[in-house]
């Protein structure tokens, strides 16, 4: 069974209560449900993780290299827009990534129109909220297929 890993980056736990004009109201354990759902669905097995420590994201990209993971989904948050430390461990990895955001960041402030991330994504996905991130899975899951 596939195995996808859900990296949600620095203030993604505020989903449902930061700024829902923008994010919407669902929270991120909605999220992490509705991925659970959908890679049953899939065929594949869904590991989230959540941090507001740069290390500790970090530190779980480098074991998700460790635990042989098929397939990366990623919001890094506002370390999409700068941090190379998340950028050099992403490289690392030697399987598809696939960058998502809940709210369309080229429709935003010009300082998030840039991701250090994108440039290692096989796509990037962005501006449908929760479908964001449920899109992205299933293009992980058929990236991990080897599509």
């Amino acid at each position: 069974m596939k195995k996808i890993l859900v990296l949600h980056g620095v203030n993604l736990n505020m989903f449902g209560k930061r700024d829902p004009a923008t994010y919407g109201t669902v929270t991120l354990d909605e999220i992490n449900r509705r991925l659970e759902e959908l890679g049953k669905e899939l065929g594949c097995v869904v590991e989230t993780f959540q941090t507001n420590y740069e290390g500790a994201f970090c530190e779980k990209i480098h074991q998700a290299c460790m635990d042989n993971v098929d397939a990366v989904l990623i919001n890094a948050g506002a370390w999409a827009h700068y941090s190379y430390a998340v950028r050099d461990a992403l490289a690392i990895l030697h399987v598809p990534i696939v960058d998502v955001h809940m709210s369309n960041i080229h429709a935003r402030e010009e300082f998030r129109h840039f991701s250090v991330v994108a440039p290692l994504a096989k796509g990037q996905i962005s501006g449908f909220g929760l479908q964001s991130y449920l899109l992205g899975l299933r293009a992980a899951a058929e990236l991990a297929d080897g599509a």
